[in-house]
């Protein structure tokens, strides 16, 4: 991971976090209510290229809504695997509210500093949770191994 998607998964965190509940909540009566068409509607054209069970339909869109909890799980990862590297207190209180989904200007009304000083600590963060997870870097090939 990169400076830049730490910084938008921080920045996404929240909504991602309650998109995930919604999106969990929504999707455990799967296929309720819907039925296969009968009668006239039964013996109309389809969209060529589509089933035209509604069931089979819904549980493709379903599916792809479970492909976007997955994603969204994935990203919230990265940063919930790397918290601990976070000891600061002042930085742990700021990532806090950051999770939260609140703004620098609120951060900082909250802890009596300054809208700019909440965007230095976040850095600081940032650049914790990508330092610590840097790939090691690769041995030239041109280097022989002693064994």
């Amino acid at each position: 991971m990169n400076k830049k998607e730490i910084e938008n998964i921080l920045k996404d965190y929240h909504w991602m976090i309650n998109s995930i509940k919604i999106l969990n909540s929504s999707l455990i009566d799967a296929g309720e209510g819907l039925t296969a068409q009968y009668g006239d509607d039964a013996g109309m054209p389809k969209i060529k290229g589509m089933t035209g069970d509604p069931v089979y339909r819904e549980a493709v869109r379903r599916e792809k809504r479970y492909q976007v909890i997955r994603k969204y799980k994935a990203k919230i990862s990265v940063i919930q695997d790397r918290l601990h590297l976070i000891k600061d207190d002042r930085e742990l209180e700021v990532l806090h509210w950051l999770l939260e989904g609140k703004s620098y200007r609120w951060v900082a009304l909250h802890m009596g500093l300054s809208h700019s000083h909440i965007r230095r600590i976040r850095e600081s963060i940032v650049e914790q949770l990508v330092g610590a997870y840097m790939p090691s870097k690769t041995k030239d090939p041109k280097q022989k191994t002693v064994c």
